[in-house]
């Protein structure tokens, strides 16, 4: 599996291949009884996908053995254990990607020069992730966290660690020269440590921040410098060995309510558009504004999808399997709009019902 996407491997993606580029798409279940049909369903998309190779006479023989191969070890990749809401599969000369995102994707088999990044652009702008920095004075953690989970990570010079053993400690003890733990110099040149790896974390793959850890330690990483803005403290210690679930337990509740912030806030936000006249509302109207450039900031409804095709330059309401039909215009537009600069916001289902689950603040 391929790990978290960032907006540069994304462009990455987004180039050209030399033809055919494979693009397999499944929605998949994360429980059962629905997850038992997800292996079934993938061996019959693999099947089509060897079956297009194969009738493909611009696909040369030599190519199409090498592509049915990396596709076949793309598939053994797979960790069903952790299956999520879609399943993305990308295979080229060379090169074979496979994600697992929180997001539904339509089923989808399609040989092309470039990859059918939309879904997986979309899938990315709606993860939410965040930063956790737990804290203890022998141990300082960095959690990758989202809505649905958090896995430690292990990059950057994290996690940190150091022992308390102190070899003087007896003799600073009975002269009554023995500080606190969170006054010890040691132990401040250790935080200020982890402080700027994180920095220098933040600064490449920016999110929200939120730092766990004992009063005294929260304190002490306070005195040391701002850890960026928005970053958020946890007094909650005990955590800097983890486990993933405790972490994000102790994250969720401020993470929920700072989301439900950021909620009204971008409601606030689109209702002053509208007042200036610069709102767009609905799929259509967004589409059309977000063609011309002209969208600033995107709100979408988190599972938001409909059927829709194209007639006459404007969309309209079609069933699943019409031709000319389009079940992932939505996704689309998310990644026309981040593609022209647009700031995209996933907001919770029902929130724009009144605005026809997608809305936008124009530039002009």
């Amino acid at each position: 599996m391929d790990p978290q996407l960032t907006s540069d491997q994304l462009a990455e993606l987004r180039r050209p291949r030399p033809y055919p580029a494979l693009s397999v798409l499944m929605p998949t279940h994360r429980r059962e009884p629905e997850k038992a049909q997800d292996a079934v369903r993938l061996r019959n998309l693999v099947a089509q996908a060897e079956k297009a190779l194969e009738n493909d006479p611009d696909v040369p023989r030599e190519r199409r053995g090498e592509m049915v191969d990396r596709l076949r070890r793309a598939v053994a990749e797979l960790d069903p254990t952790h299956a999520q809401d879609g399943l993305v599969i990308f295979v080229a000369q060379g090169e074979h990607h496979v994600w697992s995102v929180a997001r539904v994707v339509p089923e989808r088999v399609v040989l092309s020069d470039t990859f059918l990044t939309r879904n997986l652009v979309a899938a990315q702008a709606a993860e939410q992730p965040y930063w956790a920095l737990a804290v203890a004075a022998d141990r300082i953690s960095l959690w990758d966290g989202s809505p649905e989970q958090a896995t430690e990570y292990s990059g950057d010079g994290f996690p940190l660690a150091r022992s308390l053993e102190d070899p003087d400690a007896e003799r600073k003890q009975r002269i009554g020269d023995l500080p606190s733990t969170f006054q010890d110099e040691v132990t401040r040149r250790f935080l200020r440590e982890g402080h700027d790896k994180l920095r220098a974390v933040l600064a490449r793959t920016p999110r929200p921040l939120y730092v766990l850890g004992s009063a005294a330690a929260l304190s002490l990483l306070e005195e040391i410098g701002p850890l960026g803005p928005g970053a958020v403290s946890i007094q909650h210690g005990g955590l800097a060995d983890g486990p993933a679930g405790a972490v994000a337990e102790a994250v969720e509740p401020v993470r929920t309510a700072r989301e439900a912030a950021t909620t009204a806030t971008i409601a606030a936000e689109l209702e002053a558009a509208r007042g200036r006249r610069e709102f767009a509302g609905g799929l259509d109207e967004v589409w059309q504004a977000v063609q011309e450039g002209r969208v600033r900031l995107l709100a979408v409804e988190e599972h938001y999808r409909t059927v829709v095709r194209e007639k006459e330059g404007h969309l309209e309401p079609a069933d699943a399997g019409q031709p000319g039909a389009r079940d992932d215009m939505v996704d689309e537009i998310v990644e026309q709009a981040l593609e022209r600069g647009a700031e995209i916001r996933f907001v919770p289902d029902d929130a724009l019902a009144g605005q026809g689950h997608i809305a936008g603040v124009l530039r002009y």
